[in-house]
């Protein structure tokens, strides 16, 4: 297998294969050099071989013209390092190689680790994520009308005359999912490396929630901690003390995380700031202000994490206004509040996917990208592993 393994002959086909997922990775010098110090080139060629399905280690093998025994090594390797995820299902192990994001750029940051140049690659994905908002891969992630992630709304800011359903609840989405793994925050663990701290003083341990396989992956390779159902309630309530906003997978069913994230730090909500305002799906609520009982103290514009909300002036007289069309619903900032003068009114109700193959069969038709993609025709070898 030696002869695919220089970086050119392997880089260039691996960005091809990531480029087949429904949030894909522009190809640039700043991608090419963070794959290179996260892929071995016979890593990247292993990578650039995977079918756009979940395949065993004969298939693999068959795939890559390598033997069993050393691809086997190779694997493991990925898995350890986040690349790919395997899945052990009667006696049998399943491979899945990760997309680029949400996948293996969160993978790198989600445990301490002395294997690569942390701090390198934190400045590279930074740089990355948002050199060119509106040509690179923000505009890549962000680009669909359909999000690949939304938010969640705090149950208790929710007026009592709405009906919550189970998949607009955090903590209703982990009393079913039976219990998970908790990590390191990914965007907060990235921070640190680049001497950035969280503006909310919010935790980079213990606060990124995983569930269902994904749960079952990280805990076994690293990533995260096993934890019941009561210690990742926990979580959301110490999340929601540093008035975090929960998000989630853009899907009803099953959704495989809960990330808990702040205005300073987090990538996806960078991203709402930067002008994508539909780039995380937004709940079935909005904020809104008791103009009497508002004192316009601005702690409420601190709280907010995409900034929809702001203190103006006009005549000589100062008043909260609220951006709706930025406002995610997810009701962060109403505990900041001394007065109660702010509250969730109902929104229209957003249309969320079912199941992870919905969601991204929508955004490849969205983009244009159906073609080489066509989940139908996939086969489903471990109905029980991967999301519904």
């Amino acid at each position: 297998m030696g002869h695919h393994t220089t970086s050119k002959s392997s880089i260039v086909p691996l960005i091809d294969r990531l480029n087949k997922y429904p949030i894909g990775l522009v190809d640039n010098d700043k991608l090419r050099q963070i794959l290179t110090i996260l892929f071995s080139e016979e890593e990247a060629y292993v990578a650039s071989r995977f079918p756009l399905h979940e395949a065993t280690l004969a298939e693999l093998s068959k795939r890559t013209d390598c033997p069993p025994e050393h691809l086997a090594k190779v694997l493991e390797q990925m898995a350890d390092k986040g690349l790919v995820i395997d899945m052990p299902h009667k006696g049998i192990v399943y491979y899945l190689l990760l997309p680029g994001l949400i996948g293996f750029f969160e993978f790198t940051f989600m445990k301490q680790r002395a294997d690569l140049p942390v701090a390198e690659l934190a400045k590279l994905m930074g740089d990355y994520l948002y050199e060119d908002p509106q040509n690179g891969q923000a505009s890549e992630f962000f680009g669909s009308k359909t999000p690949l992630t939304r938010s969640l709304a705090y149950e208790e800011a929710i007026p009592v005359s709405s009906q919550v359903t189970s998949y607009e609840s955090a903590r209703e989405i982990i009393r079913r999912s039976g219990g998970g793994a908790v990590g390191l925050c990914y965007c907060r663990h990235k921070k640190e490396h680049l001497d950035e701290n969280c503006a909310k003083g919010a935790p980079v341990e213990g606060i990124c929630i995983s569930l269902g396989s994904a749960a079952k992956f990280m805990a076994r390779r690293g990533f995260a901690e096993k934890k019941t159902v009561d210690e990742l309630l926990a979580v959301i309530d110490s999340a929601r003390e540093h008035n975090l906003t929960h998000i989630t997978d853009n899907i009803r069913h099953k959704p495989s995380f809960i990330c808990n994230c702040c205005s300073c730090c987090c990538e996806l909500l960078a991203g709402v700031q930067a002008g994508y305002s539909d780039g995380v799906g937004k709940t079935g609520y909005r904020v809104a202000v008791d103009t009497e009982a508002c004192t316009t103290c601005g702690l409420c514009v601190k709280a907010c994490n995409v900034k929809a909300l702001n203190v103006t002036s006009a005549d000589a007289s100062r008043q909260l206004s609220i951006a709706e069309e930025v406002c995610l619903g997810c009701g962060a900032c109403l505990s900041s509040c001394p007065k109660q003068a702010l509250s969730m009114k109902a929104a229209a109700t957003p249309d969320i996917p079912l199941k992870k193959k919905d969601l991204m069969k929508q955004i490849l038709k969205e983009k244009g990208r159906m073609a080489p993609f066509v989940i139908d025709g996939v086969k489903q070898k471990i109905k029980n592993i991967l999301p519904k």
